[in-house]
């Protein structure tokens, strides 16, 4: 029987709600808000002057072709950065769980890249594919492969890719792990005993039982490959070369922060926000279907 906790009155739980509506408030709300009023308006390099122009800034940004280039590359490389993070992580959580002695250091060591700052990750994977002094750009010269992510843009696209990607896979591997070590034995045991192979044991038992956790990290890492990977982008290539891994979060910093179009930043800032929310909406709505809770 389970004991449920009733508050007498109100006063006690707004106050223990109120710590995280502030932060929620300040940090999303207001800045969300902020970004809509501006969106609407000109003004000039100093912000001492503001100009009603509708959603001039709206056409503006959706009419440039730069634009449109920045949503294309932001798309592959979200799509690169979820599937490089979650396939990786889920095989060294399956692998982990069957360590019988001495589970808890490879948990560790797994987990420590996770610590790492992204701008320091991105710097990290910059030395090793260096084209003058990195190890990993030695080997690919060895087997063939010009490898220079400064001209060569698909080369900086994987560049990044890869260090994004790195950065994320301690978080996904944890929630994999947790996911594992939550599945009943006695389930896998019996498919054991059916005769049922490992590999079949995965994918018909194993997998669909993590299901909930796949749908969740999807979404987190989608969220994550949107926003949280700027600082990758602008260690490793800031936007370069040509703009090949300019992604949407990267491109409303140039415009904004360097080339002070208020406006039109702003502008792209709520069509990024639409865009995450609507993509949110739409894995919930078609994906989940497919989720075994």
């Amino acid at each position: 029987m389970q004991r449920k906790v009733i508050f007498k009155g109100t006063l006690l739980p707004i106050l223990l709600i109120a710590p995280q509506l502030a932060i929620t408030g300040v940090f999303f709300f207001w800045p969300a808000g902020q970004a809509l009023y501006f969106s609407v308006l000109e003004q000039d390099m100093f912000g001492t002057s503001y100009q009603y122009v509708g959603l001039e800034n709206f056409r503006t940004v959706l009419s440039d072709p730069g634009y449109v280039s920045s949503l294309w590359t932001t798309a592959v490389f979200s799509v690169g950065v979820t599937a490089l993070a979650l396939v990786p992580s889920l095989y060294l959580a399956v692998q982990v769980d069957r360590v019988m002695r001495g589970k808890g250091l490879y948990q560790t060591l797994i987990v420590l890249p996770y610590a790492i700052a992204p701008a320091v990750a991105g710097v990290l994977w910059l030395f090793l594919f260096n084209p003058t002094v990195g190890s990993a750009a030695w080997v690919l010269r060895q087997l063939g492969v010009a490898w220079n992510p400064i001209l060569n843009g698909d080369h900086a696209m994987i560049l990044v890719v890869i260090a994004s990607a790195w950065k994320q896979i301690s978080y996904n591997f944890l929630f994999f792990l947790a996911g594992l070590q939550s599945i009943p034995r006695s389930v896998i045991e019996a498919a054991a005993i059916d005769g049922a192979s490992r590999q079949r044991q995965f994918w018909d038992i194993i997998f669909p039982l993590l299901s909930p956790t796949t749908f969740f990290l999807i979404v987190v890492n989608v969220v994550y490959a949107f926003f949280d990977t700027f600082g990758v982008i602008d260690a490793v290539t800031s936007g370069g070369p040509a703009k090949a891994t300019e992604i949407l979060v990267y491109k409303v910093y140039n415009d904004g922060f360097r080339s002070a179009q208020f406006g039109t930043s702003a502008a792209q800032s709520v069509i990024l926000m639409a865009i995450v929310i609507a993509l949110t909406a739409i894995q919930f709505r078609y994906i989940e279907r497919k989720v075994h809770y």
